[in-house]
């Protein structure tokens, strides 16, 4: 059977991605009518319909998911192909996503002990709250939070992670906590991104009662680290996500490990095939020995 054209593919990817032709044509610098005309003469050359219309949007049939796992991978590698023959340097380059507040605050801090351990790799990091996509095979890995649900690659879960209370040690010299049920009298951060919320880490260990309303409200975990760190109150955080505020000491959990909730919140995300790469194997084993010497400094 004939090659179908690369363009065609492209589009294909494109769509079943964004999941309408409009935001794939934007993507892609086409006009919609183009893109359509490029599924269409796909699904010819398969001989099988790739998309059914759900409302406005675009969902792929048994036979479109399927292709779209299959041709994924060789769009990917065929970009590394390309950046293979097109470099001109023997170092290796390792393309980081991450989630920002991941990014800020555990990975960036250990980049020296990266580079140190990994002299051959040069790591180029980029940060947003967006899953970035494996099909152009720029990125390497991403780091996610949340539930892991993906289903565009291999799912690394990040261990030893837990969600408890965290303070200044200024703010507990001068705010005692002797108990949980002590914390409904101090100024609380609220959070939004944790996978344990306030509510739920209060059902957990007993303690009745409503609350009033939070001091402090932040949507990302760093600014309410930093707002924890500059004495204004009490997060309810990751302690992974803090570790460096912990092991400086301007940040200290305001109860022993018995109050620590365990979480399976950051996963390491890439295609299968990249396994196979050697400064993917090199990362992932580093993010694991740094893992477990965070859990034996705990």
């Amino acid at each position: 059977m004939r090659i179908p054209p690369l363009k065609a593919i492209i589009a294909f990817e494109s769509v079943a991605r964004t999941k309408s032709v409009n935001r794939a044509a934007d993507e892609l610098g086409l006009t919609p009518s183009a893109v359509s005309h490029q599924i269409s003469n796909l699904e010819s050359a398969v001989g099988r319909p790739l998309f059914t219309r759900l409302g406005r949007g675009l969902i792929l049939t048994p036979t479109g998911q399927q292709y779209l796992a299959d041709v994924t991978g060789s769009l990917a590698d065929l970009s590394r192909a390309t950046e293979r023959a097109s470099s001109q340097s023997a170092v290796e380059i390792l393309r980081i996503h991450s989630s920002p507040s991941f990014g800020l605050m555990w990975l960036l801090p250990r980049l020296a002990s990266f580079q140190e351990a990994n002299g051959d790799i040069q790591l180029n990091l980029a940060c947003s709250y967006e899953d970035v996509s494996f099909t152009s095979g720029y990125y390497d890995v991403d780091v996610r939070h949340g539930y892991a649900h993906w289903t565009d690659g291999e799912i690394k879960t990040l261990r030893n992670e837990f969600i408890a209370p965290l303070a200044s040690e200024e703010y507990l010299r001068k705010f005692p906590v002797h108990t949980p049920e002590d914390l409904i009298e101090r100024r609380l951060i609220f959070s939004e991104t944790p996978l344990v919320q306030w509510k739920q880490w209060f059902g957990k260990f007993g303690v009745a009662g409503s609350r009033k309303a939070f001091d402090f409200s932040f949507d990302r975990s760093y600014m309410s680290l930093e707002a924890a760190a500059l004495g204004h109150g009490i997060a309810l955080e990751s302690t992974m996500l803090a570790s460096v505020h912990i092991g400086r000491g301007s940040l200290v959990p305001v109860f022993d490990r018995n109050f620590a909730v365990e979480v399976g919140a950051h996963h390491l995300v890439y295609p299968t095939q990249n396994a196979d790469l050697p400064r993917v194997a090199k990362f992932l084993a580093w993010v694991e020995h740094e893992i477990s010497l965070s859990a034996v400094e705990r």
